[in-house]
This record gives structure tokens, sequence and C-alpha cells, in this order.
């Protein structure tokens, strides 16, 4: 079952991004001022303001963005902008997150873009998802595929209202290397649930 209200609690939803938002919150934990790119709605972003003094969430669909600022807590500055191109200061954020959006930009301006903005010693938390690598990936699809229906028959899946973009443009690799290229130690995993993620801090 599929539920797409908008007026359900944060704590009944899931689904396979909503999945990989604790992993997020944890790296950034310790921060005072954290960018989440890609806010949609703002359900991340609210959960990082019970831990976080400071947060900014940036989209570019502008009826997410108004959904957003709807919902409590008021004190989340939600901007309706273009990411790559909105004139934040560099090295302005301790954290910066990010789930599934990736995939909607430049991967290499994306990247690129964050380390600017992230001060030294601040850490980049990232989930996306990929193309799989055929036919390598084939047992972790269908892992992902059994476990999915599981979860699925226990908690309804929350459709979030914001743009999708499918299939993704790049493959797993070919994020995994690109990553690494731009973002010299950064930490690369691949997740249950068709998502990988990438950790990054910045060197002092």
């Amino acid at each position: 079952m599929i539920n797409r209200s908008i007026d359900t609690p944060d704590a009944d939803r899931w689904n396979t991004n909503i999945q990989y938002h604790g992993l997020l919150v944890d790296a950034v934990a310790g921060s005072d001022t954290v960018l989440d790119v890609g806010c949609g709605e703002g359900m991340l972003s609210r959960r990082l303001r019970q831990h976080i003094p400071h947060v900014t969430g940036i989209d570019l669909h502008e009826p997410s963005i108004t959904l957003a600022r709807t919902q409590p807590p008021a004190d989340i500055t939600y901007l309706h902008a273009d990411f790559l191109t909105h004139p934040f200061t560099p090295e302005s954020f301790d954290g910066i997150v990010s789930v599934a959006t990736l995939h909607h930009m430049d991967p290499t301006a994306a990247l690129t873009r964050m380390a600017e903005l992230l001060r030294p010693g601040g850490t980049l938390a990232l989930t996306g998802l990929a193309k799989p690598n055929w036919p390598a990936d084939l047992p972790r699809e269908l892992a992902a595929g059994i476990a999915y229906n599981w979860y699925r028959f226990t908690k309804p899946r929350w459709e979030h209202p914001s743009p999708i973009v499918w299939p993704p443009p790049h493959t797993y690799t070919e994020i995994r290397t690109l990553a690494h290229s731009l973002l010299p130690a950064a930490t690369y995993r691949r997740h249950l649930y068709w998502r990988y993620s990438l950790t990054w801090t910045k060197p002092q």
C-alpha cells in the first residue's frame, strides 16, 4: 500500500529514502549549521533540527518548499533556489546532507559545490541511487527485492511529493569512482534498499 498523505506524521512514514535518514543525522551529529540539499517537503530537515541548532533546506521544487514551510518547527530556513548557483558563502556549513538528489544534478558539479560550502573539518553525508552494474549486481538486486517486499507488508510506503528522475543516469561504479576522485578518503557504501552512501570529512 502506498500512502501519499502529507498529513501522515513523520514517525509513520517509510520508504527506501527514509530508511537511511538516521545514517545522515548521525554523520553530522555535533554540527552547528547543516545544509540539506534537495530537502523536498522537509522531513530530513525536521529530524536534523531535533539535534542541530541551525538547519537550512534548499530545493528547486517550489511546491515542496511551500509544504516544508507549513510544517513545524518554524526556525528552519527553507530556500526555493538552485543549489548549484545560490550565492552561499564558501565554507559556511559544518555539515551538508542530501537524500536521493545527486542524480538530479551533474554529480561532478554537485560534489564540487558541496565541498566548497563545507568548512574544514565538516562532514558531507549523502545517500543516492544509481543504475546496477549488470550482471555483477544481480544478487544484490534480488536480495533488495525480497527485503523490500517483506518490509512493505509491515509498513505502508509513503510517497514523497517531489519530482522523480528515473532511471538514474550513472551506475554505482561510476559514482564511486567519481566520489573518490573528487573527495579523497571519502567512504562509499552500498546499502540493501537500492541505495549507496557517501561520507567525507573535509581536511582541516
